[in-house]
């Protein structure tokens, strides 16, 4: 059942609403006008409100506008007598999720509404949980000031619409900043969508990135929809940009300067609102030198730049990522996590990790395999 708020300058139309919607267990408060109701919404939560327009002080298209500006995320069903088609249109513009002509055609049309905004909120948390649960899986770990430099970069840029490009060694987890600048940016309720330029053949990258037509190539037979399009109003991570073929550099570039792509045999131009995150392992500057990466488009990539840092730059942070992965790892399946000692874990800081975080965590999986009760330095000496 809901907590509902039910805004209307008549106590009529309140106690009529009340009656109906406690009758259906759902706990009601009034508020007899627009500032009323600003109160009490900042105040509690509330999953419904229930709106009239006309109201002194402050009307239902005011409030609602205050609302959204306080990021106060009740949905609204707003109510009227002087509903017209602009109004309803206006209202809805406005952020209201229906709008129902006073009086009440029926009792049920109001129950019906307000179950589909109830189910709509539930749907909401659910996939918010679901979010932050696979978030939890790509948290970046570690307090070493290597690391520390990172997570404070994030943390200035994400809620930013800047293009970022990403350095740093294979394994070391440009993913997992490319992940934390989409989750904590505005357009984390959109698509972050993955493109590993190196996994792509050059002859396919275009129609992966921009989509085709069908008839465009022998194998096209039927209309594909791109990455770009497909991040629309999300994030596209291109990662391995350093392994794309010219041609295709050419055409991000026109998409970034642009905000307009072309799907492969079409004419049409689409535009599209993406925010563009990249990565690589190479030095960039050297493969332009030689003429392998086109100097505008790197420009345009690297408005700020975050270099990741290998994992022998971070030792200390392995005592953390020890224990994350022996916890991931018991989890996955489901068996008793498994303790490491003292000198295992030095044993692991003295190792030289040519494969970074992921080396890390492959031995780590090994060792939680192949030791006893718990990791020793000498599981550590064997298996590494």
């Amino acid at each position: 059942m809901g907590k509902i708020l039910v805004v209307d300058d008549m106590a009529a139309i309140r106690t009529s609403l009340r009656e109906i919607l406690e009758e259906e267990k759902h706990e009601v408060e009034e508020a007899k006008d627009g500032e009323d109701a600003l109160k009490k919404l900042q105040q509690e939560h509330f999953d419904v409100a229930f709106c009239d327009i006309k109201m002194p002080k402050l009307d239902g298209i005011e409030l609602l506008e205050r609302v959204k500006k306080e990021g106060i995320t009740t949905p609204f069903i707003i109510i009227s007598a002087h509903g017209t088609k602009e109004t309803a249109l206006e209202s809805i513009k406005r952020g209201a999720y229906f709008f129902i002509q006073k009086p009440f055609e029926s009792i049920e049309t109001i129950l019906i509404h307000l179950r589909n905004v109830l189910e709509r909120n539930s749907l909401r948390e659910e996939n918010k949980s679901l979010k932050r649960k696979i978030s939890k899986g790509f948290e970046i770990v570690g307090d070493s000031p290597a690391i520390g430099q990172v997570k404070e970069m994030i943390d200035k840029v994400a809620p930013t619409d800047a293009r970022v490009l990403i350095t740093g060694p294979n394994g070391s987890g440009k993913e997992l900043v490319a992940r934390q600048l989409h989750e904590k940016s505005k357009r984390a309720e959109h698509q972050l969508i993955e493109v590993n330029c190196a996994a792509i053949p050059s002859e396919l990258i275009e129609s992966e990135l921009f989509g085709h037509e069908k008839g465009s190539f022998t194998s096209a037979i039927k209309q594909r929809i791109g990455k770009f399009e497909q991040a629309e109003g999300g994030t596209l991570f291109l990662d391995e940009i350093g392994d794309m073929s010219l041609s295709a550099q050419a055409k991000v570039l026109r998409a970034l300067q642009e905000n307009k792509i072309t799907r492969v045999g079409g004419e049409k131009e689409i535009t599209v609102n993406v925010r563009v995150l990249a990565a690589t392992n190479k030095d960039l500057k050297k493969e332009i030198a030689e003429g392998r990466f086109r100097e505008d488009l790197y420009h345009r990539l690297s408005v700020i730049v975050i270099k990741v840092p290998s994992l022998n730059e971070r030792m200390e942070d392995i005592p953390l990522l020890a224990g994350k992965f022996l916890a991931d790892i018991a989890e996955e399946q489901g068996t008793k996590e498994k303790k490491i000692d003292a000198k295992a874990l030095k044993a692991l800081q003295n190792h030289d990790w040519t494969g970074n975080i992921r080396e890390l965590r492959n031995v780590m999986e090994r060792l939680i395999i192949m030791s006893a009760e718990g990791v020793t330095e000498e599981d550590v000496k064997k298996y590494l």
